[in-house]
């Protein structure tokens, strides 16, 4: 049997002839029936819904059929028919089974009974088998495409952004070091501290938290680039909206302003939503009934809504002037918490929401001053259920003031005498932002925790498979 002869259940379900033989391969998620007859649903990954194959136990036997169980990896051929249930349009009529891999019913972790969330991260080897995560993770890759597909129609181009590097575009420091040195006993310098000129590349490295800094370099050349990549935080975080190993979408475009910035963030929201509403009905469906039953709603409430764009100061006064008592304190110079944007989105506007021009003392060296001396002009897109989802800003371009404020944040000019030169030599205005994919796919899936959006996630004391 050549894989050509194989149709993917989806496409049998969609579009199968009736009356045609056909071959249908996948995974066993039941088997039920009586002495005469069994009913078999199969899965192969590509749709959450099942076929039902009807086997004949007369035909096949039941020491068979007793191995095509819950696990099981089966090939079926068979006559595909009307199926007589309103579960299905279609059934197959099994002709000939072949069993490629058997699961043992007393040890194969994913019986018929629902799982917690918390057990199937336990066993993320095996959690793409069951509806919920085949589910996130068909989303998932139908997200990246749609990101690809934006940007590539609107004549940006794809920047891969080192890994590796010696640079903290955040300036937080939680980054993990890369290293070739021997641990345990590490070559010093004489006052003592290891002596990285010996390492691998000649300096002190680490996983990237960010490409943006190196998207600006492409930005300023090609004028409008874009990042998707794997990025790293070494934060002690166990919330439900962290890990340490997440992807980041970082477009950078030069000839931008603040402006323009946030008219590109809303319309890139807006046509991920789109995207998924209209490519991945099945599988909101199922995670709109499974798990949130406002998911469908709340995805049709940002398609179809005009962003609320307002500065910090105006938020921070409406959040001190809300009936509401706040687990941080709102003050202006605070950094907003996800209460305080939700706050914003779901009770007081009612829509998503931008905010911009935030304190600098709270936000990154590279952010453009305004006039005022006491803000910049970053922007942050917050979501329901999310909060904050996107974090840009436009660029300082202007030499004098970005060297200014590097030495008011003790940031070493000296090691980012490359990010400099692009000030030196044929400025321009620019801006940027970045998206988390996981947050993105929070959002998208209704899912809970980021752990459950990523196929195997990293986080502390975490770090399986």
């Amino acid at each position: 049997m050549t894989l050509k002869s194989r149709s993917k259940i989806v496409d049998l379900l969609k579009g199968g002839v009736v009356g045609t033989e056909v071959t249908a391969k996948g995974w066993v998620r039941t088997r039920r029936g009586n002495k005469n007859v069994a009913f078999i649903a199969l899965n192969d990954g590509s749709t959450i819904h099942n076929i039902q194959v009807v086997a004949d136990v007369t035909t096949f036997g039941d020491d068979f059929l007793k191995d095509v169980n819950t696990g099981a990896c089966i090939m079926v051929v068979g006559q595909l028919v009307e199926s007589p249930g309103a579960q299905q349009p279609v059934e197959i009529q099994a002709k000939n089974i072949e069993i490629y891999g058997k699961a043992d019913a007393a040890t194969y972790p994913l019986q018929k009974k629902g799982h917690s969330l918390e057990f199937l991260r336990e066993i993320a080897h095996l959690r793409p088998r069951t509806n919920t995560f085949g589910a996130v993770l068909r989303i998932r890759h139908a997200m990246a495409y749609a990101i690809h597909k934006f940007y590539n129609d609107k004549g940006f181009f794809y920047l891969h952004t080192p890994i590796v590097t010696a640079s903290d575009a955040e300036g937080a420091g939680a980054m993990f070091r890369v290293t070739t040195l021997d641990i345990e006993n590490p070559p010093r310098s004489e006052d003592g501290k290891v002596n990285f000129t010996e390492d691998f590349f000649g300096k002190e490295t680490n996983l990237t938290v960010s490409g943006q800094l190196e998207g600006e370099l492409g930005a300023l050349a090609l004028s409008e680039i874009y990042t998707f990549g794997p990025t790293f935080r070494a934060e002690n975080s166990n919330t439900p909206r962290h890990l340490a190993e997440f992807w980041m979408i970082e477009p950078e475009m030069a000839f931008y302003d603040i402006e323009d910035n946030m008219d590109l963030a809303e319309e890139f929201l807006k046509y991920l939503t789109s995207y998924a509403l209209e490519h991945c009905k099945d599988d909101l469906e199922f995670l709109n009934k499974m798990w949130d039953k406002e998911l469908i709603e709340r995805l049709n409430f940002v398609a179809s809504n005009k962003f609320v764009r307002l500065t910090y100061t105006e938020a921070v006064d409406i959040l001190e002037k809300a009936d509401q008592k706040w687990e941080f304190p709102v003050f202006w110079g605070a950094d907003l918490q996800s209460e305080h944007e939700r706050y914003l989105v779901e009770k007081h506007f009612k829509k998503p929401v931008i905010l911009t021009n935030y304190p600098k003392d709270i936000k990154a060296f590279y952010m453009k001053q305004n006039d005022d001396g006491k803000t910049v002009r970053a922007m942050d897109v917050l979501f329901p259920k999310i909060g904050e989802i996107i974090g840009g800003s436009q660029r300082e371009e202007n030499l004098e003031a970005l060297t200014t404020r590097m030495a008011e944040m003790n940031i070493p000019q000296d090691e980012m005498w490359w990010y400099i030169d692009t000030r030196k030599f044929g400025s321009a205005p620019h801006s940027g932002f970045g998206l988390g994919f996981e947050r993105l796919l929070l959002f998208v899936t209704g899912m809970s925790n980021i752990r459950d959006v990523i196929p195997f996630p990293r986080t502390p004391n975490n770090c399986e498979f």
